[in-house]
């Protein structure tokens, strides 16, 4: 065999191997918090009832989960990620600068976000403007902006508990943080139009307190700081009604009914993202994709419901399952 042609067989076996190397069977996934428990769940389901490993599962935010996922393709990046709020253009715009040109976008439920305490504490209904003034960090008063002043819930309003603010809550990469952000701090700021910027800011002053990307340790702190109350996804509380309780929100308690129909006004979607150029190196992410699609996981009689998940009509759910089962390829325009 001549030199040239040696040369020719042996890079042909290198690359051989290396493409063994690459491929892998278990899936890599990472995102939010609020989605962890229930892509946990089939996660589980999956490496049982499967010949393939439990997928790898990392609470990492949403915002962090979306910034991993559209780092770009191939080893060291993640193949799907969960997020409790929508792909915002431009994270959509970084994936394709990365590489990262074929995803598929799921919608599997939704959310409702809570203000949770500990159940030594009577359960209060809160107005958005109370919760607004509670967290802003700058507040209207006599035409202009000041730091805000309140310390205790009975100064925002005499009819609410005459206890210290103090509240535990997401970070600015969670997508609960984003939500909170957007359906409380920017729907009490419409009609401020001077303010509305300044307004929407968190106070970091001590009052909120950044508790981390795992809602499981809020749930904890409120165990132990009872006085506290906590921002944290409805599923959450769900599971820990033996310890907590949440408030109501405009006179609306946080139930499944409320949260599904749209009459609790802090509810939100949740997504997972899968990476379509992965599916050759990864064999088993569209039997995973498509195992949490089903009824069996998301349908109205579905196992996520019992752990908090909040089902979307069957009509959306079928357009879902359809749209995943494509692997219909999402567009800047879908996010805009």
């Amino acid at each position: 065999m001549n030199r040239i042609l040696k040369t020719t067989v042996l890079a042909a076996a290198v690359m051989s191997v290396a493409g063994v190397a690459q491929a892998r069977d278990q899936i890599r996934i990472v995102g939010s918090s609020t989605v962890y428990p229930f892509a946990s769940y089939v996660t589980e389901e999956f490496g049982a009832v499967t010949n393939y490993p439990t997928p790898v599962i990392e609470s990492t935010g949403s915002g962090g989960g979306l910034r991993l996922f559209c780092n770009g393709v191939g080893d060291g990046t993640p193949d799907i990620t969960n997020a409790s709020r929508r792909m915002k253009p431009g994270e959509f715009e970084r994936c394709v600068e990365n590489g990262v040109t074929d995803i598929t976008e799921a919608k599997i439920g939704s959310d409702g976000i809570v203000l949770g305490q500990s159940n030594e504490n009577d359960v209060v209904d809160l107005t958005l403007e109370q919760i607004f003034l509670a967290v802003a960090a700058q507040i209207p008063q006599d035409g202009q902006l000041v730091e805000n002043p309140y310390t205790n819930w009975s100064e925002i309003d005499s009819s609410l508990p005459d206890r210290e603010i103090s509240i535990y809550g997401p970070p600015t990469t969670s997508g609960t943080r984003d939500a909170f952000e957007e359906l409380v701090m920017e729907v009490v700021s419409e009609g401020m139009d001077e303010y509305a910027e300044a307004y929407t800011n968190i106070r970091s002053d001590g009052v909120y307190i950044d508790a981390g990307e795992n809602d499981n340790l809020i749930v904890q702190r409120l165990g132990e700081d009872t006085g506290a109350m906590g921002i944290f996804g409805y599923s959450f509380l769900e599971e820990n009604t033996n310890i907590l309780n949440g408030a109501s929100i405009n006179g609306v308690e946080p139930l499944p009914e409320t949260i599904s129909e749209g009459e609790y006004p802090v509810a939100r979607s949740l997504w997972f993202y899968v990476k379509n150029q992965h599916a050759e190196e990864v064999p088993p992410m569209y039997e995973y994709v498509d195992m949490f699609m089903e009824e069996q996981m998301i349908g109205s009689d579905g196992y996520l419901r019992d752990i908090g998940l909040i089902v979307l009509p069957e009509e959306e759910r079928a357009e879902w399952r359809q749209m995943v089962a494509d692997r219909a390829q999402l567009e800047l325009s879908d996010l805009q």
